[in-house]
Formats: structure tokens, sequence, C-alpha cells
């Protein structure tokens, strides 16, 4: 979560080996998900009624495109690289966001 870069075996390469560099301060953030296909007809829920189990603090992070993500986190701050960010759905594709400072309008607690 503290480097510039990782790299990445893309799904569809054609030699295993093949890695893409990705920058991270060029990224909104690195989005872990249970399944790369999704349910683009699920709707997310915006808040912690449905939550099992709240670690940290609840905030909502709304990104410069204009996406909401209402989650908890462990270690919020605006200096770095970005921070860990858990969804408040348990429901929803996302498992958990390192959300990149840069792409980041603002950061509500609730």
């Amino acid at each position: 979560p503290n480097r510039d870069i990782f790299h990445i075996s893309p799904v569809e390469a054609k030699d295993p080996g093949q890695m893409v560099t990705i920058r991270v301060p060029e990224l909104k953030g690195v989005f872990i998900v249970r399944d790369f296909a999704g349910d683009p007809k699920y709707e997310e829920k915006k808040n912690f009624q449905y939550a099992v189990q709240i670690n940290g603090r609840k905030v909502e992070v709304t990104f410069k495109d204009g996406e909401v993500i209402v989650g908890s986190t462990f270690c919020f701050s605006s200096d770095g690289l970005g921070f860990f960010l858990f969804p408040c759905d348990p429901n929803c594709n996302t498992q958990r966001v390192f959300v990149v400072n840069e792409a980041v309008q603002w950061v509500r607690t609730l």
C-alpha cells in the first residue's frame, strides 16, 4: 500500500509470466472483488444496517468522478498514497478497496 507501482498478470495473457506495471497514482482505487463479472443489476447498500461485523471507523468516500462508497477503515489518512476500505454491504461484489487519495474528493466520518 505504500508503493507507487505494482505488477499484475492479466487473466487473458497468452504468456502466464507476462506482467503489466500498474502506476497507483493514476488509479481511482484497487478493488478486490469476489467475481470479475459481478452483477450489474445489484444495487449496493450505502448504510450499515446489513453489515455483519464493523471494525474501524465508519466513513463515506466520495471520489472525484462522483462515485460514493460507504464502509469502514482502520487507517484513514489523507497523507500518503491511500487507505483500505471495507464496504458496509456484505452482499456486494467488492470485498475491499485500496482507495487512492488522489482520486478522492472528500471523506466523511459517519
